[in-house]
């Protein structure tokens, strides 16, 4: 089964009510190249209003907290957020696992929380410029992976439409330097292994798997070009919808795999 290719904005620490606007030509863009699923993910604080108006694309959330409520300050649920109109969430991004001490342990619970309520999660990996520098690059990956996502025995029946893997490698992250083809393809094929070995061959087939790592519109044809590629998740080129929609047009046009 073919998949469209998976383009999310992920807004980080950026956005207030001016930044609608810019919701708003990523939403009539979107419409206009319905070849690609886009998603955003705003701050907390523009979900809702995004989601309000918001016909084509997806909104999600950067976060969640893996309890369903209680005395935690400052924290959000994934049922608060989907109630406020959230279709998905991003897990384990590597400025959560290093700025906030997130282990891979928290991130599965915080994932069993995201599907429990009805949410769709990206789970994002990567690894650092010295794990990679060492050789251990791949094992690391599929360590984190393993212990991040959920357990064979605890994965939703419909595996494939609720978990996309993102693999960000923290040295490319807001460096402007994407990881190479042969990098991205190397990753992104062991990724796609491990996704096999823990579903199966028919579920694992099908999670889709997108890069993140300095994509801009100038990178994004050859990157979406690899094999096993499945779309991208965006940071700082996300916040403005020209240089946004241009990654997602490159993920429009017809390829090779």
């Amino acid at each position: 089964m073919a998949r469209r290719p998976y383009i999310v904005g992920n807004w980080k620490m950026h956005g207030t009510r001016a930044m609608l606007s810019e919701a708003r030509a990523i939403d009539r863009a979107a419409q206009r190249h319905m070849k690609v699923e886009v998603a955003l993910a705003p701050p907390f604080t523009l979900i809702h209003p995004i989601h309000r108006e918001a016909e084509q694309i997806s909104v999600g959330a950067q976060d969640c907290h893996h309890a369903d409520g209680g005395a935690h300050t400052g924290d959000i649920s994934a049922a608060m957020v989907a109630d406020a109109g959230a279709k998905f969430v991003i897990l384990g991004h590597s400025e959560r696992r290093t700025g906030h001490g997130e282990s891979d342990a928290l991130v599965r619970a915080k994932a069993a929380a995201a599907l429990a309520a009805g949410l769709r999660i990206i789970m994002c990996c990567g690894e650092s410029g010295e794990t990679r520098e060492s050789g251990r690059a791949v094992a690391f990956i599929k360590k984190q992976l393993k212990a991040s996502l959920p357990a064979p025995a605890d994965a939703p029946a419909d595996l494939a439409e609720r978990i996309t893997v993102a693999y960000e490698p923290i040295w490319a992250i807001g460096t402007g330097t994407a990881a190479t083809t042969a990098d991205i393809g190397e990753m992104h094929g062991v990724i796609r292994q491990l996704l096999v070995e823990l579903y199966g061959e028919e579920q694992g087939r099908e999670v889709r798997i997108i890069y993140g790592g300095s994509v801009k519109p100038d990178n994004a044809a050859e990157i979406f070009a690899v094999p096993e590629v499945s779309g991208a998740l965006v940071g700082g080129a996300s916040l403005t919808a020209d240089s946004f929609m241009g990654i997602a047009l490159a993920a429009g046009e017809p390829s090779d795999h």
